[in-house]
């Protein structure tokens, strides 16, 4: 897939993940993409459209409507993971019951709160504020760990 974006002048990223692979005679190291189905792309917006005419690619991953965007230091720290581990498994993120989260998107926009419980693709938030508690049901695209 690499090969498919260079040739049109896109720079790529597949992190390839080490990984033990047992046959009926011997043990092999092989690689495999760490996030099945994912390219990274280095692109600007004009570009996008050159992405999606690459043979293979079906759309962009979205986050909170737009395609996402991951910065390049957190690329190099896949980077280095991966070249310090194998076997590496990719694990969703969730939410757990009084986490402390912000709220990064909506109405509550930056009120800060304690998830109460999941629903889906939905988090019960309480959140105390003028001294009352209110509990909300908001999407968890629109929910961040809140750093102490």
């Amino acid at each position: 897939m690499n090969q498919l974006f260079q040739q049109k002048g896109l720079e790529s990223y597949c992190p390839l993940n080490k990984v033990r692979r047992q046959w009926s005679d011997r043990v092999k190291l092989i690689e495999e993409p760490l996030f099945k189905s994912y390219v990274f792309v280095r692109v600007e917006e004009a570009e996008q459209s050159q992405v999606k005419m690459v043979n293979g690619v079906l759309n962009f991953v979205y986050w909170l409507g737009k395609p996402a965007v991951l910065k390049q230091v957190e690329i190099d720290r896949i980077k280095r993971f991966l070249n310090e581990y194998d076997n590496v498994e990719v694990q969703p993120f969730s939410f757990r019951p009084s986490d402390k989260v912000v709220v990064t998107a909506g109405a509550l926009m930056e009120h800060k709160g304690k998830v109460l419980r999941t629903i889906g693709h939905k988090a019960e938030i309480e959140i105390e504020s003028l001294g009352y508690k209110l509990v909300a049901v908001v999407e968890k695209k629109n929910l961040a760990i809140r750093k102490l």
